[in-house]
């Protein structure tokens, strides 16, 4: 159940300058999203004396250009410790998953598809951390020769997430994916066939098979590949990766909580759906994507000739 933030103060909302900041028609969407403020509560609170649009503003400009939370400008009208405030009481009273989970089912309504999704691919991404991540929270990552924590997403055909979970680096992708599927069949119990790439493969199939009943299928390199190849359906979780990396509070991991990094990239894809609710939907593709599995065409044959001088090849 959504609610409308209607006892918000009369201070004056400051002009948008910032790419980080809302429009009219993304706010729209938002607030109806925010959880009740404690004044509107029958336990009773005080009122909010700062807009909510300006704290969201705020933690969107934080997440997006990777400053500090101690250098919040002071155009948003808002003090640091206020807007971390409510970064951080949404993430830990499960607000920020509810207004993620809605806009998620709102852009597959609104581009024509199903608003519950029965398939995911599956990825992780090793991320370097900084020194004020602990040595508890924290791993290397010998594949990939990363010292720091590591991102698991479980993303839809349109590569939208459905969930996001932070780990240390150093498990193997087979480990944590267990947590990560369980708590993904939890609230989606709708899923019914998961891609991956060959590091989720092995006794972790049986596993999902037997106590998920998710089929978990792998999408293997292509055979003699050398270097990067775009590949069927874990081209679309890849590009998710990407869209993390846009905010550059993402880069690098600064978080001293691992839930707090799992936030801040659920805020990225929050402002990616709210963008995506803005915009006209997107037309059905009338082709298949190159990489997808299409029926290839019988090459041509064409006659090679050896048009080079026969004076060249003479041994001399």
């Amino acid at each position: 159940m959504t609610h409308s933030n209607s006892a918000a103060p009369a201070t004056a909302v400051p002009k948008r300058t910032c790419p980080s900041d809302t429009t009219e028609a993304e706010w729209a969407v938002l607030e109806p999203l925010l959880p009740t403020s404690a004044c509107q509560l029958s336990t009773g609170g005080r009122p909010e004396k700062h807009p909510r649009r300006n704290v969201v503003d705020a933690i969107r400009y934080v997440n997006d250009n990777g400053c500090k939370w101690r250098s919040v400008p002071v155009d948003f009208g808002v003090p640091w410790r206020t807007v971390f405030g409510f970064f951080q009481r949404w993430r830990a009273s499960g607000a920020l998953a509810r207004i993620h989970a809605e806009p998620h089912e709102q852009v597959r309504l609104h581009d024509g598809l199903d608003p519950r999704t029965v398939a995911v691919i599956l990825d992780s991404q090793s991320v370097k951390g900084a020194e004020t991540v602990s040595q508890d929270t924290r791993g290397f990552d010998g594949g990939k020769l990363v010292n720091g924590r590591k991102r698991h997403l479980a993303v839809d055909m349109r590569g939208l997430p459905l969930s996001v979970m932070v780990t240390k680096a150093s498990p193997h992708d087979s480990v944590p994916a267990r947590d990560l599927l369980f708590r993904l069949m939890s609230t989606h119990p709708e899923l019914a066939t998961a891609w991956a790439d060959s590091a989720y493969g092995g006794p972790l199939i049986e596993w999902a098979d037997s106590f998920l009943g998710l089929t978990l299928k792998t999408v293997p390199r292509r055979k003699n590949q050398n270097g990067f190849a775009v590949l069927a359906k874990r081209w679309r979780v890849e590009r998710a990766i990407s869209w993390i990396m846009r905010a550059r509070r993402n880069v690098r991991d600064y978080a001293r909580l691992i839930s707090h990094n799992e936030a801040y990239i659920t805020w990225t894809f929050i402002t990616l759906m709210a963008r995506r609710l803005t915009r006209p939907p997107r037309p059905p593709r009338t082709i298949p994507h190159p990489v997808e599995p299409v029926s290839k065409p019988k090459p041509k044959c064409i006659e090679c000739r050896d048009r080079t001088p026969s004076a060249l090849l003479r041994p001399r």
